[in-house]
C-alpha cells in the first residue's frame, strides 16, 4: 500500500495534469533524467576521478564548481558547491535542516529520507546514532563533523577510497561511490 506522501504527490499530480499545467510525459522525461542519467552516476565519476588524478582531487577540494563543470556536470541546485573529505579520522555527513536542499546535478533527485524531519533533526543532535541506523558503526576516534546545505551551499562527500581497489579504472571506480556515501551516510563500496 503506497504511503500517505506518495498518495498526496500522485493526488497532486493528477490535479496539476487535468488542469493543463504539467504534461504528465514531459514529468515523466524529467523524473527519468535525475533517476537514470543525471542521479549518482555523475557525483560517483566525480568522486572516481579524484581517487585517480590527485590533481583533480585537489581542484575538487578547493574549488569544487569549476572541477566539477570540468566533467560537464553543474547547473541549477548544483552552483556554490564544496566537497567535503573523508579521511581514517574525519567522517563527514550532510543534511539541510530547513528543507532539503540537495546538490542535483551530481547526486540526482534527493532520497525521501534525506528529506524527512527525523532525519533533519536527528542528523545534527545524534549522527553517530543515526550513521547506526543506516549500518555504519564508527570507532570512538573518528571526529564526526556534519555540515548543513543551504540554498547558498551544498555539500558532497568524498568517501575514503575502498582498500584494494588500486589499479582500477575510473569507470570501475565509479560503481563503489553511491548516494549514501557522498551524502556520508555509508563509506563507499560496492553495492
Amino acid at each position: 500500500m503506497p504511503s500517505d506522501q506518495a498518495l498526496r504527490v500522485k493526488a497532486l499530480e493528477s490535479l496539476l495534469v487535468e488542469k493543463g499545467l504539467v504534461d504528465r510525459a514531459a514529468l515523466d522525461t524529467l523524473i527519468d533524467s535525475y533517476q537514470h542519467q543525471i542521479g549518482p552516476r555523475n557525483g560517483a565519476k566525480v568522486v572516481a576521478k579524484a581517487w585517480t588524478d590527485p590533481a583533480f582531487r585537489e581542484r575538487l577540494l578547493t574549488t569544487a564548481d569549476s572541477a566539477i563543470a570540468e566533467l560537464g556536470f553543474g547547473g541549477m541546485q548544483g552552483e556554490h558547491m564544496v566537497v567535503l573529505e573523508n579521511t581514517p579520522k574525519v567522517h563527514n555527513m550532510v543534511v539541510c535542516t530547513l528543507c532539503s536542499c540537495y546538490p542535483w546535478p551530481v547526486l540526482g533527485l534527493p532520497p525521501v529520507w534525506y528529506k524527512s524531519a527525523p532525519y533533519r533533526a536527528r542528523a545534527v543532535i545524534d549522527p553517530r546514532g543515526v550513521l547506526r541506523e543506516f549500518g555504519l558503526e564508527l570507532p570512538a576516534d573518528v571526529e564526526v563533523r556534519v555540515w548543513d546545505s543551504t540554498a547558498e551551499i551544498r555539500y558532497l562527500v568524498l568517501p575514503e577510497r575502498p582498500a584494494g581497489t588500486e589499479g582500477l579504472s575510473e569507470e570501475a571506480l565509479a560503481t563503489y561511490a553511491s548516494r549514501d556515501s557522498m551524502i556520508g551516510v555509508a563509506k563507499a563500496g560496492l553495492a
